[in-house]
């Protein structure tokens, strides 16, 4: 008997539906074909236990099991559940063949019949709801990310048995009820830090404000012990909040990536990633075999706060370039090409020099003459090239460290940051793809950012007097479109061109001279 069942395959940050068709015929021996890896040849071997154990039987003649469209690779463990009840129809002993036409089915199987969670639920829900579907089966640790999608019935099983009697009518399984709006719109500010833990620092929690309002990447550069890390963890508490397509959009990549925890819903906060320097390119872009996001595809709608940064390989810091570029990452196989999303807001931190006093206002730096040049150098032209705000921190003293006074909460930077978001959002709303003033090309640069006499003026004489480069001169004009949203003001005035160009220290030919 030829019986079908449906599951799913997850490539990019999308599924394509897999039709398990399994034959219980004359011959001797079990085939799996369809472009099966090793993952999934030895599905057999975990389905005849599970069957067993159970009391079901497992048939003794050929067994042709085939994943079509044959022309797609199909990796993983999660095809066993599928090919279990396909085995189970074909053999007689699922009766209602007709129910599983309707469902869609998923889930790893363990020796004794339980189910164990797959990867990228919520992509596989979406395009069951897209071929309409009416129901999807998955393991219960699962259930609530499948529910996200609505007019899906998501039903969770833990056990094989349990999907048995609910085929056949002995058992009723109640299609899993999810309130994600509820859930996302009440954790959406629920953070363990804030920037009023921060005692002075002023000038860096201005600079991250700047950064946050416009989606500009930012470098912190100081000595050890300056407050950089403690700083740029607290950015996200200062962004705007996740709005639900962005949510979507960030949960699918954590659902793939298999970093959903048990019961999950809508990702609600911003991410925040912050790889070691050690890491590899691959994990940095995402890759392998069947294309996995990396670290930067995990920061999308959020952070990729790279701490240490000269320490980085070389290689994996210039990988980085296309991406934040395109905002997205291609990667190409043999018999695949496959895009994840990466817009993220860059944040690096660094000592000014190998010894990390260089600059610093009461100890002396011990590095020979040029290492701070040569440590610098680490970092490529055109990646710096990317990074808008250079922002130097200085050692908080004593005095600041000790005095009660009480800091700025990061809700009431998180209002301005809004605030001038909004401004940016209604500027832009006839150009797709663009939301904040930091992916202005150079077209809509030179139609927005219009300076007046006094501001070319300062602009021209901060050129030649500061000796900064010329790739300085369109970040300066960003930062301070940006400066002026903050203030609430339609048009860029001097004193925000000029707290503009104070963020472009590694830009000066004389500061590492």
């Amino acid at each position: 008997m030829l019986v079908k069942t449906y599951g799913s395959a997850v490539y990019g940050v999308d599924a394509i539906t897999i039709t398990v068709e399994v034959n219980v015929m004359k011959g001797k021996n079990y085939f799996i074909v369809g472009l099966p890896d090793n993952a999934i040849k030895e599905s057999l071997q975990r389905v005849e236990s599970a069957l067993k154990t159970n009391g079901f039987l497992m048939p003794r003649i050929k067994l042709l099991v085939n994943l079509a469209p044959a022309n797609i690779r199909k990796s993983g463990s999660a095809f066993d559940l599928p090919i279990a009840i396909g085995i189970l129809a074909a053999s007689g002993q699922v009766k209602n063949v007709d129910a599983l036409k309707k469902l869609l089915i998923m889930g790893e199987l363990n020796l004794d019949g339980s189910i164990l969670p797959v990867k990228g639920a919520l992509p596989m829900a979406i395009q069951a709801r897209k071929e309409q579907f009416k129901g999807f089966v998955v393991p219960k640790p699962n259930g609530y990310e499948a529910a996200l999608v609505n007019t899906l019935s998501v039903y969770p099983v833990s056990h094989i048995r349990e999907l048995v009697e609910f085929l056949d009518g002995k058992m009723e399984i109640l299609a899993l009820k999810s309130d994600p709006r509820h859930d996302f719109f009440s954790s959406q500010f629920d953070f363990d830090i804030d920037f009023r833990d921060v005692r002075g620092q002023q000038n860096i929690k201005r600079a991250l404000e700047i950064a946050a309002a416009g989606a500009h990447n930012a470098i912190l550069i100081g000595p050890p012990g300056s407050g950089k890390t403690m700083l740029a963890k607290r950015l996200p508490t200062i962004l705007p909040p996740l709005n639900l397509q962005e949510a979507l959009e960030t949960t699918k990549i954590y659902s793939v990536a298999g970093k959903l925890p048990s019961g999950a819903t809508l990702i609600a906060r911003r991410p925040f990633r912050s790889p070691h320097h050690t890491i590899s390119d691959m994990a940095l872009v995402g890759g392998g075999g069947i294309p996995q996001p990396g670290e930067i595809s995990l920061a999308h709608n959020g952070v990729l706060f790279l701490d240490e940064l000269p320490e980085f390989k070389r290689t994996v810091l210039e990988v980085m370039r296309q991406p934040m570029e395109e905002r997205k990452v291609n990667i190409s196989r043999a018999k695949m090409t496959i895009d994840f999303p990466a817009s993220f807001m860059l944040l690096a931190s660094m000592n000014p020099c190998p010894c990390g006093f260089y600059n610093h206002p009461e100890r002396e730096c011990s590095c020979a003459p040029g290492a701070v040049q040569k440590y610098l150098n680490k970092i490529s032209g055109p990646l710096l090239d990317r990074i808008d705000l250079h922002v130097e921190v200085t050692p908080v003293g004593f005095a600041e460290l000790s005095s009660g006074n009480t800091e700025e909460p990061s809700e009431l930077i998180r209002e301005r940051v809004m605030c001038a978001g909004k401004k940016q959002a209604e500027r832009f709303r006839d150009h797709p793809g663009i939301y904040a003033n930091a992916q202005m090309d150079s077209g809509l640069l030179k139609k927005i950012c219009v300076l007046n006499s006094a501001g070319t003026a300062l602009l021209r004489t901060a050129m030649e007097r500061l000796s900064l480069s010329a790739r300085a001169f369109d970040r300066i004009l960003k930062v301070s479109r940006t400066i002026a949203d903050l203030a609430c003001s339609d048009e860029i005035k001097t004193e925000h061109l000029a707290e503009a160009i104070q963020y472009r220290n590694l830009d000066r030919e004389s500061w590492a001279g």
